[in-house]
């Protein structure tokens, strides 16, 4: 494998995907240093009001104890008509660990808790670098533990909640997940992890084929890995909640969607996690999308490959909520 500037030649990105990446320069983390994690930061999300529009749908906050019991705010979506225990989504927004807020892709949990009378957790974690490792992972679980603990006044099943996260929250569902395996904590009926970043050693192949391009690239991958972990980063100091690529036993997980595109840094670590699930016995469902890049079917939703992909992710869930 080369380690050159340039890298291994990456594979070409899927042509409908690559005519609207121009239109995307300079408003996504690409080549991201720290000292521009405020510009990115300032871009701006949809307020829920608006992912919400005119369906029938509620979204309200609560002030819940984080790590150490420092306050955190979650927000609870869910139809209006919502009225018996149903299945609950716990989301965890991405943002390379350092970006964005818990509204960021929450459209998706909209359409489920339309599609599926889901009610929808998603968390404000604290983030980095202000607030390092493990504050965002942990402020994650105590969200998650206090979606179980009042499963009843929320109208869930504690029996089917299934974590969901994209990108950071996609490693940060899976610590999450980790923790509460470890912990014996809240019983996760699924997790959904979409091109989860979980590995901060960047020592794979797709880790260097992605330096300059696309929507998320090698500098951006260790500009947040560095802001969560400092100088731990890369270094055996590192947990497998932070990181959980690092992981040996990956037994004792619900079962598991991993989605990534071919065409990004996360592909490999991605690959490789789904193969540990396997390895281990569990239950997992892997998509590598040909010539993807990071974030495909939000950033390009109308296109072909990302219609596939959320048909692909519908389906899972919706086989997973139909089991007994």
């Amino acid at each position: 494998m080369s380690n050159t500037k340039t890298g291994p030649k990456p594979p070409p990105f899927e042509p409908e995907l690559a005519e609207i990446l121009p239109a995307f320069a300079g408003f996504v983390p690409v080549n991201m240093t720290a000292d521009q994690i405020e510009k990115y930061r300032a871009m701006p999300i949809p307020p829920i009001s608006e992912q919400i529009g005119d369906r029938p749908v509620q979204c309200v906050d609560f002030t819940i104890p984080g790590y150490q019991g420092v306050d955190i705010v979650v927000s609870v979506i869910s139809r209006k008509d919502h009225a018996r225990p149903g299945p609950g989504i716990f989301h965890v927004h991405g943002g390379g660990m350092v970006m964005a807020n818990r509204f960021a892709g929450a459209s998706d949990l909209v359409a489920w808790a339309m599609k599926f009378d889901a009610v929808c957790v998603t968390v404000e974690y604290r983030r980095a670098p202000e607030n390092p490792d493990p504050i965002p992972v942990e402020d994650c679980y105590a969200g998650l533990a206090w979606m179980a603990a009042h499963a009843k006044e929320l109208l869930v099943d504690p029996e089917r909640i299934i974590i969901f996260g994209g990108s950071a929250g996609g490693g940060l569902s899976a610590g999450t997940t980790l923790l509460a395996r470890d912990r014996k904590g809240p019983k996760l009926f699924g997790q959904l992890l979409q091109c989860p970043m979980i590995d901060d050693r960047n020592e794979t192949v797709s880790s260097y084929q992605f330096q300059g391009i696309g929507i998320w690239d090698r500098l951006s991958n260790l500009t947040g890995w560095t802001a969560l972990l400092g100088d731990r980063r890369g270094t055996d100091d590192v947990s497998i909640y932070a990181a959980p690529a690092r992981a040996t036993d990956l037994s004792g997980l619900p079962p598991t969607f991993i989605d990534v595109g071919a065409a990004e840094v996360f592909r490999d670590e991605a690959v490789a996690y789904a193969s540990a699930i396997w390895a281990a016995g569990g239950d997992a469902e892997l998509h590598v999308w040909g010539g993807a890049f990071h974030g495909f079917n939000q950033m390009a939703p109308d296109a072909a490959i990302s219609r596939a992909a959320n048909a692909a992710r519908e389906a899972w869930l919706e086989r997973m909520l139909s089991r007994k």
